[in-house]
């Protein structure tokens, strides 16, 4: 029981980091032993993608139900935020594409996967997925469909009984009461995950794409550490990076195990109540970023996509390389809050250039290949991002308002 209450004393994140180095060393000295282990991860994002979507419905269900006529959020100034990072993410990795050109052995073989035919396609998936039954949505975690009914059902519930009100609100906070207790096994399931991932793949798959991985991550990277930290620093005049800091730590690091936004939902829930934001304006924002806001994913379909332009030797202008950096941006808000999820729209991105489908998607054959680190760096952006741009724009409305929040409370 002593050893129960000082592991509870320690810090999530040092929990976390404990968890990761314990599965590093048994995946790399004893695989066959470390194995077993690998259910534990399984079962902790199993966990997080079955309470997620209930969570949503409910908190934001429960949020407008009882939002009061006159009471102000910030879900315009998050909205902005979230589509000016996804486009500024894809303009930085178009520029970075073209000062490191990176080329690509490009090989067949994925011709059983389909992808969307065009952009309208995507806009025709979100706008069914907005309409999509409730119950097949929540099962499905399609997050847009969640996202509406519950909106529907929070505005009808506006004028219900208080009682009414209470049973919901009750219920919302009995599902983050389990939510918490689910992420309180982050620890253990992150050491499956690293279990699974080293013993699994390996890292001998990744060097021959190494300068891909470099381009790719790199661009992530400082998305994160400049541009992000500069879009900030516009909304709140101080010093960004103990609020990007503590976002990258505490959404950032398990979201790159987990490798899906709508699974780190929760774990972004707690923090935003931890940082004190409003919770009518986070208990919405926090879900639709998990559905739009995908820097990352812009990062992904910029760089694959001139990669295969580059090994083809496409010739490309500047109006066009701005056209491809809307165009990723678009592409990343179709793309699902799943491991994956952006791959299957390069095929989109590549049409821009004329490039065949089936070209395209062996260039998707490569961006599962490089999955295993990509997709968790992409994962980690796109999830702490969502607290990010929330608490900006919380930020902002204070010190509009000439309410200063000290940023350096958050770290």
């Amino acid at each position: 029981m002593n050893l129960v209450k000082k592991w509870n004393q320690i810090s999530l994140v040092k929990q976390i980091i404990v968890g990761l180095i314990i599965g590093i060393i048994l995946a790399i000295t004893l695989p066959s032993i470390a194995k077993p282990f690998v259910i534990l991860g399984s079962l902790f994002v199993g966990a997080l993608k079955a309470i997620a979507p209930i969570l949503v419905l409910f908190l934001v269900m429960s949020a407008i139900a009882q939002h009061k006529s006159g009471q102000k959020t910030n879900m315009k100034s998050i909205i902005v935020l979230y589509l000016l990072g996804t486009f500024l993410a894809g303009l930085t990795a178009v520029i970075v594409s073209f000062i490191f050109p990176v080329s690509l052995k490009l090989a067949t073989g994925n011709a059983e996967l389909t992808a969307p035919g065009g952009v309208v396609d995507v806009l025709k998936t979100l706008l069914l997925n907005i309409v999509d039954n409730p119950v097949k949505a929540i099962y499905n975690a399609n997050y847009i469909g969640i996202l509406s009914w519950a909106i529907l059902l929070g505005v009808a519930l506006k004028n219900a009984p208080a009682t009414t009100k209470t049973m919901i609100s009750n219920v919302s906070d009995a599902v983050s009461k389990i939510v918490t207790w689910v992420i309180k096994f982050a620890p253990f399931g992150i050491m499956g995950l690293v279990i699974e991932s080293i013993t699994a793949n390996g890292l001998e798959s990744l060097l021959g794409y190494g300068k891909l991985l470099a381009v790719l991550i790199g661009c992530m990277i400082f998305v994160a550490l400049v541009v992000n930290p500069i879009i900030v620093y516009v909304c709140i005049r101080q010093n960004p990076y103990p609020l990007v800091l503590t976002c990258i730590k505490e959404s950032g690091i398990t979201a790159f195990f987990t490798r899906s936004s709508a699974a780190n939902i929760p774990v972004n829930m707690k923090l935003c109540d931890k940082l004190g934001l409003d919770k009518d304006t986070y208990s919405v924002s926090i879900p639709l970023g998990a559905t739009i806001n995908m820097a990352g994913a812009a990062v992904t379909i910029s760089v694959l996509t001139l990669a295969a332009v580059h090994t083809l030797n496409i010739q490309v202008d500047i109006p066009t390389a701005i056209i491809l950096s809307v165009l990723s941006a678009v592409c990343a808000c179709g793309a699902s809050g799943v491991a994956g999820g952006s791959l299957l729209l390069i095929p989109l991105a590549c049409s821009l250039f004329g490039i065949p489908n089936d070209v395209a998607m062996t260039v998707v054959g490569v961006g599962f290949i490089v999955g295993v680190l990509q997709d968790s760096c992409e994962t980690a952006l796109n999830s702490s991002t969502d607290v990010l741009f929330t608490a900006s724009a919380e930020m902002r409305k204070n010190r509009l308002e000439g309410n200063e929040m000290n940023v350096q409370k958050v770290s």
